[in-house]
């Protein structure tokens, strides 16, 4: 009997100042991964240095925001000869757990799922992990698309798994704050198969630089609310 060909898993990290904390992320990333891509966002740091001497390959993108970060990433994967067929996006402050990847890209592999979401859940979660204005923020999203769209989603977490292919297919282009979101509603608009697994939260190391800040969650919420608001009227 012929042995499976294990899927080709490369990971994507959007990494801002997270010189602190993007080696444990990296060196905490299963060895089933096959390759791990940190795309600076114009960090003043030494990210750069301290995930390349991790093992990772390092991209640079100088316009500041999460979802320039993850297009630079995406366009580097695009023009390798043999692309991935797995796709997980991960953040670069330590506060996912890399190692519980499993269980992000398991439903995907086992069960032909197309689009994985790791769901912070409350009783998993660090105290103090997720602020206020975040859990409110997340409830307000995931309470919307459930009343457009349908919607089972409970999160909007960062940490997050899908086929390649399918991630082509959503012609992603949020630059900020949104991307997290739009990545959800498309795929509920072009009916992917999807799977929220519950995963452990924990405080990052750092400072965040959207929850962190006044105009980051309001800019946030903005974003987020947009996106809800753009596909329930189309």
């Amino acid at each position: 009997m012929q042995t499976p060909v294990p899927p080709v898993i490369k990971v994507i990290i959007p990494a801002f100042n997270e010189a602190d904390s993007i080696s444990h992320v990296i060196a905490d990333i299963p060895e089933f991964v096959d390759e791990v891509i940190v795309v600076s966002n114009n960090s003043t740091d030494n990210t750069e240095l301290n995930a390349e001497n991790a093992g990772a390959t390092v991209l640079l993108e100088s316009q500041k925001g999460y979802g320039y970060a993850c297009l630079r990433g995406m366009d580097y994967v695009s023009k390798q000869e043999n692309k991935p067929d797995i796709i997980v996006f991960l953040d670069g402050d330590y506060s996912d757990y890399p190692e519980e990847m499993s269980k992000i890209v398991n439903p995907i592999i086992h069960e032909n799922i197309d689009f994985v979401v790791g769901g912070r859940v409350s009783k998993w979660r660090e105290k103090g992990s997720m602020t206020l204005p975040q859990i409110f923020g997340n409830k307000l999203a995931t309470t919307l698309m459930t009343l457009f769209f349908n919607s089972r989603f409970t999160d909007l977490g960062p940490f997050r798994a899908i086929k390649y292919e399918k991630l082509l297919q959503l012609k992603m282009e949020d630059k900020t704050y949104g991307w997290t979101v739009e990545m959800q509603l498309k795929a509920l608009r072009q009916n992917f198969s999807y799977a929220e697994v519950p995963v452990h939260y924990k405080n990052r190391i750092g400072v965040s630089k959207v929850s962190g800040t006044i105009k980051g969650a309001i800019f946030a919420g903005v974003k987020i609310l947009g996106w809800i608001f753009k596909y329930s009227f189309k």
